[in-house]
């Protein structure tokens, strides 16, 4: 059964997790922002569902990996985020990955979480373009977007992230500079869904 991102947040708004202003619409033509949910210092946009790709939304899925449940699979491939639940199951999302030879592979831990994160592009990323900022702080136009995840091995900061976006329209393509993009409001709930020292695979 699909479990639509909507559906998710009105069982939050009925649980009382979320005020009803998260569900203050505000769409504008055929703008991305449709909806806000109220977070600090910012609100975090809800995109228009009707411009991402079916196979890019939230939701439920079987899953046939190995990986125990509350792993996080990244198929790069598929472009597709899985977070494995009990009973064969996953919620699946959509993700942007790194373009050609940007893109990681590996085992990892999420070493530690950020909300509304600084973005500091790396040594490389400024060599392949030099006028990249030394530092941006977090925000709305910020790259990082709402949420990240960081990616360790051994204790060792890998760089790479699972982050949210202020470029919704990239999810589902070959788009970053080697990290793991998601909507916002899908960062969002992976961020609160997750623990520091959970698993992460990415094939």
């Amino acid at each position: 059964m699909k479990v639509s991102r909507r559906r998710f947040l009105a069982s939050a708004l009925a649980s009382g997790l979320l005020p009803i202003q998260a569900f203050a619409a505000r769409e504008i033509g055929p703008e991305w922002i449709v909806g806000v949910i109220p977070d600090a210092p910012f609100n975090i946009d809800l995109v228009n569902l009707r411009l991402v790709p079916e196979a890019s939304r939230r939701q439920s899925v079987r899953f046939r990996g190995e990986e125990a449940p509350g792993t996080v699979v990244v198929d790069a491939a598929a472009r597709a985020l899985y977070l494995v639940q009990h009973g064969g199951r996953a919620l699946r999302f959509g993700i942007a990955v790194g373009r050609d030879g940007t893109s990681w592979r590996g085992s990892a831990v999420v070493g530690r979480k950020a909300k509304w994160p600084t973005w500091t592009p790396t040594a490389n990323m400024r060599k392949r373009n030099p006028k990249l900022p030394i530092q941006v702080k977090g925000g709305p136009e910020n790259p990082l977007g709402a949420r990240a995840l960081y990616l360790y091995q051994n204790g060792i900061d890998t760089l790479y992230r699972i982050h949210g976006t202020n470029e919704p329209w990239s999810i589902g393509k070959a788009a970053s500079s080697g990290c793991i993009r998601m909507l916002n409001e899908d960062v969002f709930e992976l961020y609160g869904s997750v623990p520091v020292g959970t698993r992460v695979v990415v094939r």
